[in-house]
């Protein structure tokens, strides 16, 4: 006689659906704890001062061929002014309402028309796009650690203003300088106050074909000219 009788069709049953039951159950596994990422940059800092920070953000810069210019907050409007004639341009676009493009158009260049950006892009669509050489926005603030600014544009200084003409200059105020895209958030509280479109730039625009030549300007500017804006003049050697 068989020890072990055929379950009957009952027990089968139930053993079916015993397993269907938990395979239709939903997985519920442990929450994974979540990584303690203020430890870990506090861990990593590099314990840096100002200087560090601004020679660092410098040669992450001018490694991508960015031009960098040390000035003051007196200085910067004539030190843009000088750079602006040496490069042979003959307009500057600047915001249609901001202190720093208010302070450049004080100073009245004689051979330099200075444009403010105070229509709506389809009333000068083409001028913009044919006939503006270069532009001047303000950072936010900048990445020592990837060589990044960061540009929150407004209504004042629109995204086109980076985008569009062939130089773009932007003044940073060294202050401003963080070590890393860590510090940049936490110290200027991007969780509670994100704008629309937050930029990082690193450098001028610039792509390259199959045979890895590289051309600059494909999408963007190709000259970026950062003004490294230091509140001690000391700090800025034999700048303006």
């Amino acid at each position: 006689m068989n020890a072990n009788p055929t379950p009957t069709a009952a027990a089968e049953a139930k053993a079916r659906s015993s397993i269907f039951a938990r395979l239709r159950a939903p997985a519920t596994p442990a929450p994974l704890p979540l990584p303690d990422v203020s430890a870990w940059f506090a861990a990593h800092q590099r314990h840096e001062n100002s200087a560090q920070r601004v020679s660092r953000l410098r040669a992450a810069l001018e490694a991508v061929k960015t031009e960098v210019h040390d000035t003051t907050a007196a200085g910067w409007p004539d030190l843009l002014l000088r750079l602006v004639e040496a490069k042979g341009l003959r307009n500057l676009l600047i915001g249609s309402d901001t202190p720093h493009g208010a302070e450049l158009e004080a100073r009245q260049p004689a051979n330099l028309e200075i444009k403010r950006y105070a229509e709506s892009i389809d009333s000068w669509r083409d001028v913009l796009f044919d006939e503006v050489d270069a532009s001047l926005t303000l950072a936010k603030s900048a990445i020592a650690e990837v060589g990044s600014l960061i540009l929150w544009p407004t209504p004042a200084e629109p995204r086109l203003m980076s985008l569009v003409p062939p130089v773009h200059f932007v003044l940073l105020d060294v202050a401003t300088i963080h070590a890393d895209f860590y510090s940049a958030m936490t110290d200027e509280g991007w969780k509670d106050r994100l704008p629309t479109n937050a930029l990082l730039i690193c450098g001028p625009s610039k792509t390259a074909d199959i045979q890895q030549t590289l051309a600059y300007g494909a999408h963007g500017p190709r000259e970026l000219v950062v003004l490294l804006r230091h509140a001690d003049p000391a700090q800025t050697g034999a700048a303006a």
